[in-house]
């Protein structure tokens, strides 16, 4: 599997200030809000949960005892009272994660990719283009969940994560910029390959997942797959929209491969 870990910035033109201010809104809440993941009771407030969007109410549960796969016993924290409207979840869940391999990855890929389509966009379009596309791959999640949930208590499994508004930056720079360099990592290699064959190839990957959890609900492994397809759908589509008014320069049309 390719790991991005870096592209070409040659032709970027401004400085990605609301790029570096995402990553850094979502760094202090994982740290200061939900206390490096610990913070359950935040955590579990603020998450978007598919049975709170749906029925428009805050669900409140007790915590209950799970066993793991190891045998132990751990107590999972209930959903805890919401202090907004539980539609506003759908935004603040997008800037809290689940650990620190979540939010790093997340921030990774937010910061090889997200400069260059705030450079296309600029700062406040690209802001509102960020956030769009969050909300959409959050009720991308919350409705596979609806139809393909095994049992009622999938509805109630809170998400979080910044994943879905950044498969929809993906989803604008594979649009806008195909051919750029991406530096990956393969195996032990590093190599370049060009934007549409990085993208692409995770793209696939979230479909093939994506299609191997229906029937028994939209996330496996604590992984929201249709948030990363919805998201990603929604950047494809509305990066034109976004972009409206504004002419790319010719140099994205020249690099070569």
């Amino acid at each position: 599997m390719l790991f991005p870990i870096g592209d070409d910035n040659r032709g970027r033109t401004i400085t990605p200030i609301v790029n570096y201010i995402l990553i850094a809104v979502n760094v202090l809440v994982f740290v200061f809000l939900q206390g490096l993941g610990g913070n359950d009771k935040f955590t579990y407030a603020y998450s978007t949960v598919p049975g709170e969007i749906l029925t428009g109410r805050d669900i409140v549960t007790r915590p209950v005892a799970v066993q793991h796969f190891t045998g132990q016993v751990i107590e999972m924290p209930g959903l805890q009272p919401t202090p907004i409207p539980v539609y506003l979840t759908l935004i603040t869940s997008m800037f809290m994660h689940g650990g620190i391999a979540h939010i790093f990855g997340n921030m990774l890929f937010l910061f090889i990719f997200g400069d260059n389509i705030e450079d296309r966009l600029g700062h406040l379009r690209y802001l509102f283009y960020y956030l769009v596309c969050g909300i959409l791959a959050g009720l991308a999640h919350v409705f596979a969940t609806a139809l393909f949930a095994s049992n009622a208590s999938t509805l109630l499994v809170p998400s979080l994560g910044a994943s879905g508004a950044i498969s929809g930056v993906l989803g604008g720079y594979i649009l806008l910029f195909p051919t750029n360099r991406v530096t990956v990592l393969l195996s032990w290699f590093v190599t370049q390959v060009p934007a549409f064959i990085a993208i692409g190839l995770w793209f696939v990957f979230q479909l093939i997942n994506g299609l191997g959890v229906l029937g028994s609900g939209s996330q496996a492994g604590g992984v929201a797959y249709a948030a990363h397809i919805g998201g990603f759908i929604a950047g494809l589509i509305l990066i034109k929209v976004f972009e409206i008014g504004r002419r790319p320069p010719d140099r994205y049309y020249e690099r070569e491969f």
